[in-house]
Formats: structure tokens, C-alpha cells, sequence
């Protein structure tokens, strides 16, 4: 495995890439779900990429920048074991040489659901995926279901812009109890983690979104969201950690609801 932090030095090792290349795109501090996308690209292509970078542009709250989790000799050895071939850690400086003028803005579903609550999120998103596709330029690209929402803007951003990359959705990655595997959970308290397994539990009630949010709220959660769109239920929720909170987010087929 080869990790790589310049971006002419990847340049140059990309022009002799030969085969199918598959990339997963992460801001580290990887779990269970990351792997899984891992070894979906180990299976299906010639070479996997991946990339840690955690992206100043997507967060709209400091304190989350700030407290993002920082795993990254931990994440190499991870890589290493699951057979990744290169790993890129760009810098900011390589990543918006233009201090960022330039911008992917998607005018319509981004400011939905993570949206609503989150200004310009899913634009920091959307302009760090196209630059590190265009970087990359792997025939496909594996994102998880988790975060839905950004698979549907990603998606559609690559078929909007005739991008020649296939975008794999992968489904969550779930701990024994239900809830999804994500970076966040490091940041959960004892009490905190025990906790945020309701959240999937009361997301798969056979009951309806008004009725979802009243059970989270009385659980003590702090309820972003829950609104289903066509054959979906999402739903965001902010745990009290005590010293500080953390975001969730989560989502369920119609079809797993009891």
C-alpha cells in the first residue's frame, strides 16, 4: 500500500494506473461501514484508492470541525489489512488552491432534510467529491446508504455533469443493536452510546413521523428531523453527551418499518 500526500506525486502515479479503479472517499476515523466499502472495491476492481480527508467546507459548526475524530494510523493499518492499493491525504492548499471560490451548489433537495439546519453542507460536499473524482478518475466510486441523502446529491451531481464514474451505494453497516456504524459514534459517552440505539429501534415503529419524533423527543433526544420521502424514513437526532452532543443521522426502507 502506498499513501500519498502530494498531489503531483498522485498525478504522476495515476497516468500508469492501469485496469478498473475503484475509490471510496473518507474523512477518516474509520469503521466497520468504511470497510465495507473497502472490500467492495477490492472485489470488483484492479485497484482501490482511498482518501482521508476530513473537509473544513462541509461544516457549518466549528466545535464539530474541531472534534471531528483523528484515527489515522489506526485507518492505515485498517487499509493495509483490507488490501487497499493507494491512499491519498491531500492538504487544503491542494484542494482549494482558490480558497475555495469556486463551488458545486445544488439549489433544491440539499437544503432538505441535513440540509434544512446545516448552510452550505452539501455544497462543501458536492465541491470536494467532483475535485477528488476528478483527481482520482476511478470507474467507480462506493458511498454508504447511511448518509442517503448525500448518495442521491452525489449520484445525481455525476450524472448532471456526464461524469464517466459509476456511483455505488453500499447499504449500512449496522452495530448488533441497530444502530449505524458512523465516525461520530467514537465521540458517544457510556450512557450516550447505550442510549442511541433507540433511534433506529423508534425509526422502524409502525407508526407515523409525528408520532416517531414525539418517542425520540421523550427519550431525551433532540430531534433534527423525521420525514419520510416516497419509500424512506429519515431522521436526525442530536445526543446529549453532557460536556458536548453529538449529531446522528439515520434512514429505513418503508419496507423495514414493523
Amino acid at each position: 500500500m502506498k499513501v500519498i500526500e502530494d498531489l503531483q506525486s498522485w498525478r504522476e502515479t495515476r497516468r500508469g494506473l492501469q485496469g478498473s479503479i475503484g475509490f471510496v472517499p473518507t474523512m477518516g476515523a474509520l469503521h466497520d461501514g468504511h470497510a465495507a466499502l473497502l472490500q467492495a472495491s477490492v472485489e470488483s476492481d484492479d485497484v482501490t484508492v482511498l482518501s482521508i480527508y476530513v473537509n473544513p467546507t462541509q461544516f457549518n459548526d466549528p466545535n464539530d470541525l474541531a472534534n471531528y475524530p483523528d484515527t489515522l494510523d489506526e485507518d492505515l493499518k485498517v487499509a493495509q489489512a483490507l488490501g487497499v492499493d493507494y491512499v491519498l491525504l491531500p492538504r487544503y492548499a491542494d484542494i482549494y488552491p482558490d480558497g475555495y471560490r469556486y463551488q458545486v451548489v445544488e439549489n433544491q433537495f440539499s437544503n432538505e432534510l441535513c440540509g434544512s439546519n446545516r448552510p452550505g453542507h452539501f455544497t462543501g460536499v458536492l465541491t470536494v467529491v467532483m475535485k477528488l473524482l476528478n483527481l482520482v478518475r476511478p470507474r467507480r466510486a462506493y458511498f454508504g446508504k447511511k448518509d442517503y441523502q448525500q448518495y442521491m446529491l452525489v449520484r445525481d451531481m455525476v450524472e448532471t455533469f456526464f461524469m464517466d464514474v459509476d456511483i455505488v451505494g453500499c447499504e449500512t453497516v449496522r452495530e448488533c443493536d441497530g444502530l449505524a456504524m458512523s465516525s461520530r459514534n467514537k465521540l458517544l459517552s457510556k450512557d450516550a452510546r447505550r442510549e442511541a440505539a433507540k433511534f433506529n429501534q423508534t425509526l422502524r415503529a409502525p407508526v407515523d413521523d409525528a408520532h416517531v419524533r414525539a418517542q425520540l423527543a421523550a427519550f431525551g433526544f433532540q430531534v433534527d428531523y423525521v420525514e419520510t420521502r416516497g419509500n424512506r424514513r429519515f431522521g436526525a437526532i442530536v445526543v446529549d453527551c453532557g460536556e458536548h452532543t453529538v449529531r446522528l443521522i439515520d434512514n429505513v426502507e418503508a419496507c423495514e418499518v414493523a
